[in-house]
């Protein structure tokens, strides 16, 4: 019996010489502390630059004067300062959301012929501009025919 227990002691002994790095498998790239402070710092880099860039440029000019003067629009402008860069829309769609917030959808269109109209949108809320988009930025373009159109027979 005593033989039995000097041998398992030993065994004991031998496994407690190993490094716990041995048993470990290496840490995977991604998980390395260097490489996770990188990632990180070029998120809040572009955070940041996503929310600063648009205030120095507003910065530059807090009352849209320039942006009114070269006919642009950007966001944060009043329906006036739209009004005195594009002038009037055709169409102005507006309402309300449950929370009372007044929405206005301003449509402006540009003829480039005679039976062809592109479509200008821009989005109002509660007096200032919030976006807008144009036909032809590939955001939401409506559907031009349907996908089966009706032709009709010619008479004889």
């Amino acid at each position: 019996m005593r033989r039995i227990m000097h041998h398992t002691t030993a065994a004991t002994h031998e496994s407690m010489n190993v490094s716990p790095t041995d048993l470990e498998e290496p840490t995977p790239f991604i998980r390395r502390r260097h490489v996770r402070l990188i990632i990180y710092a070029g998120l809040g880099l572009f955070v940041l630059l996503m929310v600063i860039w648009p205030l120095i440029a507003q910065f530059k000019d807090p009352d849209f004067q320039t942006h009114i003067a070269e006919h642009r629009v950007m966001v944060g402008m009043s329906k006036e300062q739209v009004l005195q860069a594009w002038g009037g829309p055709q169409t102005i769609n507006t309402t309300f959301t449950k929370e009372g917030i007044r929405r206005e959808e301003w449509i402006f269109e540009d003829w480039e012929s005679a039976s062809a109209v592109k479509h200008r949108y821009l989005y109002f809320e509660e007096g200032n501009l919030i976006g807008g988009w144009f036909q032809g930025s590939g955001e939401r373009l409506p559907i031009q025919s349907p996908s089966n159109p009706h032709i009709p027979k010619p008479r004889s």
